[in-house]
């Protein structure tokens, strides 16, 4: 279990040089070969854009900070362990210093090595929990964080920049005058009416954070949170609309390294303006990225220093749902393999099995000057993240969620009474007295330090 509490940078003695910031930033390729399982379907072909797992290294404020988002739709249990089990290794710290988070594109592998051994226990084909391809990943990603280090540049300056994206994010819950849901406006909606119906309740807002040597722009974080299909089961791997704006705001800025996390989407997503035409990806893609560079036109710089920099965790037991009614895989059923996947069978005992064996989420924070960026698991609501925002009305407080995806969605204790896709059992694996727990946390993640 992580400690609890700011781990700042090492005090300097009286008189002598603060140790330098450095940011090492890291980039491959992780997209699955032809054949090879995705969340839905199998890899039949390749699209221009793969998908990438990015992110960067800072060192010079205590032990190392690892940042990394993945274009994948998941990555939960034993397989997020591993991840920043791999990064902390490579990057010479510890997991607890580690966030890693998917952008959550459905065209993209999942893994979870817990559902892979529950499938494989049963004598099922893990399908799309394979994790050979994970593994391969794991190893590559932390050479290339390795080489990145030798590559690493100075850090003088933090940027901070904030702009509305318009016309990309609505809320998927139409509610009833009951108070209750009367509908999904899932992220593609065929339905004019539906599409016609309010945004409801999003966050329009993209947080750029961007790293500085002197006048140089070193890395640029992005967090925007939105469910991110125009189109899927393609069986082409691709990063969908927010990797198109991603690649087009590296284009207008190549010096810097340009990373994205998804914010808190899970209740959110672009059905009132996405009606499923692949023409949509280029248009919600260049929406994004128009509010990426009013972001980025709006960054004002300020020098950052060792001092500025802390990370807090905590370790916070999240309460498992009830036990779900269906039984575990056993070999030969009918339901074992691909369709597994859906009803989340799996992956939910996995997630049961960890809770019940006393687990606990880390849940952190990075302090950067005045930004504070939380790390955050599962696909929250996103009143998470607007609470989160209210708390510290006095700092640039940027949300990535999708961090340990073992949870699966997580609601509001309102939600769960109201119905709905995402807290039904087959897609939240928690209870609603969630909700006091999550913000609690929060709330000392972003309690002013001491």
């Amino acid at each position: 279990m992580a400690a609890t509490g700011w781990v700042a940078a090492e005090t300097v003695a009286a008189g002598a040089a603060a140790p330098a910031l450095t940011a090492a930033g890291f980039d491959i390729d992780v997209t699955p070969p032809i054949g090879s399982r995705m969340a839905y379907d199998p890899v039949t072909n390749s699209w221009d854009l793969g998908l990438r797992a990015r992110g960067l290294v800072l060192r010079g404020a205590g032990a190392p900070i690892v940042l990394c988002a993945v274009d994948w739709i998941g990555i939960g249990n034993e397989g997020h362990d591993a991840f920043r089990r791999a990064l902390a290794e490579a990057a010479g710290t510890v997991p607890a210093r580690v966030a890693v988070h998917t952008v959550h594109q459905h065209d993209a592998p999942a893994c979870d090595f817990g559902a892979e051994q529950i499938l494989k226990e049963a004598g099922a084909d893990p399908e799309c929990y394979d994790g050979a391809f994970a593994r391969e990943t794991l190893r590559r990603l932390g050479k290339a964080v390795r080489e990145s280090l030798t590559r690493a540049q100075p850090v003088t300056h933090l940027g901070l920049g904030e702009a509305p994206v318009r016309a990309v994010a609505s809320n998927r819950r139409v509610l009833g005058p009951d108070g209750r849901v009367r509908a999904m406006r899932f992220t593609t909606c065929r339905d004019a009416a539906l599409r016609a119906e309010p945004e409801g309740t999003i966050d329009p807002v993209v947080s750029l954070v961007s790293l500085w040597n002197s006048n140089r722009p070193v890395a640029v974080l992005s967090y925007y949170a939105v469910h991110p299909q125009s189109y899927y089961r393609t069986g082409v791997p691709n990063p969908d609309f927010p990797g198109v704006a991603r690649f087009l705001r590296q284009l207008a800025v190549p010096q810097a390294l340009h990373i994205h996390f998804n914010g808190a989407g899970g209740n959110v997503g672009a059905g009132k303006y996405n009606d499923g035409s692949p023409e949509n990806r280029w248009l919600l893609a260049e929406r994004l990225a128009d509010g990426m560079r009013r972001a980025w036109e709006r960054t004002r710089r300020e020098p950052i220093t060792p001092e500025t920099v802390a990370w807090r965790v905590e370790a916070t037991a999240l309460p498992p749902a009830e036990p779900p009614a269906a039984q575990p895989p056993r070999a030969g059923a009918a339901d074992r393999d691909a369709s597994f996947f859906l009803s989340g069978q799996a992956a939910q005992q996995a997630w049961r099995r960890r809770c019940e064996a006393g687990h606990r989420i880390d849940l952190s924070c990075l302090a950067l000057g005045r930004a504070r960026l939380l790390h955050l698991p599962g696909e929250l609501f996103v009143e998470y993240q607007l609470a989160a925002r209210a708390a510290r009305p006095d700092c640039v407080v940027a949300v990535a969620a999708y961090g340990d995806y073992g949870p699966g969605y997580i609601g509001t204790a309102e939600a769960y009474a109201q119905g709905g896709y995402e807290t039904g059992p087959a897609a939240s694996y928690v209870a609603p007295q969630v909700e006091s727990v999550l913000l609690d946390a929060i709330r000392k993640l972003l309690r002013p330090r001491p």
